[in-house]
């Protein structure tokens, strides 16, 4: 990922929440069959080595885990908040015109071995703490032990787990750092004030980060 040192994001622990914020990732690899991706929700257990590990399965009909490369290295994308950026909510238009569109977002890159799972029990585990997951907080929330013993057997053997230990972590916060302070409030208010839910997440985020970053000053 390319990385503008003003827009890098080491904060592991930032890191770690806006993956679990954002669980559903993009899993990527390059093989002898060439470059092949994946969308699976994936589950992040923080305090499993330095950088964590995150878990899921694919199908087993997909072909994708098959075509692993030896190495075994993926890549898991995470998306956070993104909007196109209009340079008429930068003051600095008015000034000069010297000013172009961009796109701000956040992204996080999680690179790692795969280690495929495929006994029953712990495929059962995984399923488990996927669903515990995005259950929590509902007023009748599901579990797997809801499903009949036959017909969760015959849904674990359709499916193949990993484990992704994290061997390295970056993260991309695009939020308008290069800009004046003037162009930073301009880009606030205009991604504030929009119709576009997308464009009010990402102003919402910028809030979020302004705060930290007044905090750790």
């Amino acid at each position: 990922m390319y990385l503008p040192a003003a827009f890098r994001q080491d904060d592991h622990d930032l890191l770690h929440r806006q993956m679990q914020a954002t669980p559903f990732a993009l899993l990527a690899s390059a093989g002898a069959d060439g470059v092949l991706a994946s969308h699976l929700p994936l589950l992040l257990e923080p305090g499993e080595g330095e950088l964590g590990t995150l878990y899921g399965h694919f199908a087993r009909a997909n072909p994708h885990w098959r075509a692993l490369p030896d190495s075994g290295e993926v890549l898991a994308v995470f998306s956070g908040p993104d909007a196109y950026i209009s340079p008429s909510w930068y003051p600095s238009k008015a000034e000069h015109g010297k000013v172009v569109p961009t796109w701000n977002y956040v992204a996080v890159h999680a690179r790692g071995p795969m280690q495929l799972i495929e006994d029953r029990d712990s495929l059962l585990q995984i399923v488990s703490r996927l669903s515990e997951r995005h259950e929590a907080g509902r007023t009748q929330p599901w579990a797997v032990s809801d499903a009949p013993d036959d017909y969760l057997d015959a849904m674990l053997r359709a499916i193949v787990g990993f484990a992704l230990p994290i061997r390295q972590l970056e993260g991309k916060w695009k939020l308008g750092q290069n800009r004046s302070p003037a162009d930073q409030a301009g880009l606030r208010q205009g991604l504030a004030c929009s119709p576009d839910p997308r464009e009010r997440a990402l102003a919402a985020h910028m809030q979020i980060n302004d705060r930290r970053e007044t905090h750790h000053a």
